[in-house]
């Protein structure tokens, strides 16, 4: 029999308590709630370092902040701005003042067009461009409604991208009074000069130039190609059937050459005309333009008042001139004109110069203080100050001997103007192979002498020659006397072949 000593009946006693304890402590914790992830995740701070900004609260009811506008679209909205002012207010009659704003607005829009050009790829662009192309639109109302897009609201990217890139051509307006003089100088250019040039005759529609003599023409020649000009332009404010020299800038601006090279029916070369496009101030330029006769000092007095009111700063191609200067009379020889139209200053002037040749600005201004389109051509690059250049000199004489003025000087006549090249080489003249097709429909004249730099006599009028005097008389060259003998042979065959005489 065990005895249990009181010790270890406390001893029990209080192991027994513990446990009881410790249960209870225990259960407690079991039971309480818990604060923690039931995933093993680590819980997030509660705040980001200071480096981080602050994130929004899951509710934000205020308005986000708006981006602020790039350099380019700051410039982009103050264009827009320009160009509507310019929409708010179209150049209206009377014209004889308004030559110098118009090219105020060429001169902006060129900046503007290279603006949107230069456009990074990001860029929206289409607000931009339509209300440029509006505002250019608005200047020059005929390149609207073209028949190739009656609907664009982009017509002079429309004429732009009409330009076949690295093309070159002979552009040459015809009609059916001009089309005899076309025969000669394309039978001339082919199968004379050997010239390779693609050549366009441009006409304002059948009543110009009928079906039946382009087929004429396009049976005869090869690489000649045909424009009806009312099918790229909308006529209504050119009336071109009418218009005699009007149809040239027109001609020049809607070929799909880039390079054109254009030329009167009647004008006659002596080299091929490739030749021009290397002329070095073409080069640097983008536009030759050639001279008239120097004559008539101080005898245009309005002419030359009208002048100085539009032009107010003069190139340093203007400050050249003597009509300028020195008041003469005649300015240029529209006969033959190369125009690079790649070049956006170029081609944004001949903007400004058929604007000179539409119907209302012709009537009022241009036809009546100069002689048709002839002044158009540098005024209208001179006012949207793109660059141009003229040949080095005036217009040369090209004709006969007469007689010698004195130990020095020598007399030498004719009904026509000649224009050297660089080497002060005859490359060409206007007027025909005829000797004076306004007196002889049928007597052609092959010159026997060329004169640079003399003084001009003008003859009384048309039926009278007009003389040149100088010191530098030089005969025709062998190569020059044999290109224009054989051309007048080959004129004459074609008057047979196509009935003109």
């Amino acid at each position: 029999m065990v005895v249990v000593t009181m010790p270890s009946v406390r001893m029990a006693t209080t192991v027994i308590a513990l446990c009881l304890f410790l249960m209870f402590v225990y259960s407690t914790y079991l039971l309480a709630p818990s604060y923690h992830l039931a995933s093993p995740t680590p819980q997030k701070p509660t705040t980001r370092p200071a480096s981080q900004p602050p994130s929004r609260p899951e509710h934000d009811d205020s308005k986000p902040k708006e981006d602020v506008p790039s350099a380019w679209q700051k410039e982009a909205d103050s264009i827009v701005e320009q160009a509507r002012a310019l929409l708010q207010d179209p150049i209206r009659p009377p014209y004889k003042d308004r030559f110098y704003d118009l090219g105020q607005r060429v001169m902006a829009a060129r900046e503007w067009v290279k603006f949107i050009d230069n456009a990074p790829r990001s860029a929206h662009t289409r607000v931009l461009a339509e209300t440029v192309e509006a505002a250019i639109a608005s200047c020059f109302p005929f390149i609207q409604n073209s028949p190739k897009h009656p609907n664009s609201k982009n017509p002079f990217s429309d004429l732009r991208s009409s330009f076949v890139p690295g093309s070159r051509g002979l552009v040459i307006p015809t009609g059916k009074g001009t089309m005899r003089y076309a025969t000669h100088l394309i039978g001339s250019l082919q199968e004379i000069l050997h010239s390779n040039m693609t050549i366009q005759i441009v006409y304002a529609g059948d009543e110009d130039l009928p079906p039946a003599e382009r087929e004429k023409l396009h049976s005869r020649f090869k690489d000649v190609l045909f424009l009806d000009i009312f099918s790229v332009i909308d006529d209504t404010t050119l009336q071109l059937v009418k218009g005699g020299w009007a149809i040239k800038a027109f001609a020049a601006l809607y070929a799909p050459f880039e390079e054109v090279l254009l030329s009167d029916a009647d004008s006659v070369f002596v080299q091929v005309p490739e030749s021009l496009f290397l002329d070095p101030s073409y080069a640097t330029t983008g536009a030759l333009l050639f001279h008239d006769r120097l004559i008539w000092q101080h005898a245009y007095a309005e002419r030359h008042d009208w002048y100085k009111s539009q032009i107010h700063e003069p190139s340093a191609a203007l400050n050249k001139s003597l009509v300028w200067t020195e008041d003469y009379a005649e300015e240029g020889d529209s006969g033959v004109v190369v125009v690079d139209k790649s070049r956006l200053d170029v081609l944004m002037g001949l903007l400004h110069v058929a604007w000179q040749n539409t119907y209302e600005v012709r009537e009022e201004v241009t036809y009546k203080l100069t002689y048709g389109d002839k002044e158009t051509w540098w005024l209208g690059l001179e006012l949207s100050a793109a660059s141009y250049a003229f040949e080095k000199h005036y217009g040369a004489m090209i004709g006969w001997f007469k007689e010698k003025v004195d130990e020095a000087a020598q007399r030498i006549c004719s009904f026509v103007i000649g224009h050297v090249d660089v080497r002060d080489e005859l490359i060409w003249y206007n007027g025909g192979l005829l000797k004076n097709k306004k007196l002889d429909p049928n007597e052609f004249g092959l010159p026997t002498h060329t004169l640079v730099g003399g003084t001009w006599e003008k003859g009384a009028d048309r039926t009278q020659m007009s003389c040149m005097v100088g010191p530098n008389v030089k005969p025709l060259s062998r190569d020059m006397e044999w290109i224009l003998n054989s051309s007048i042979t080959l004129a004459q065959e074609l008057d047979r072949e196509f009935g003109f005489v």
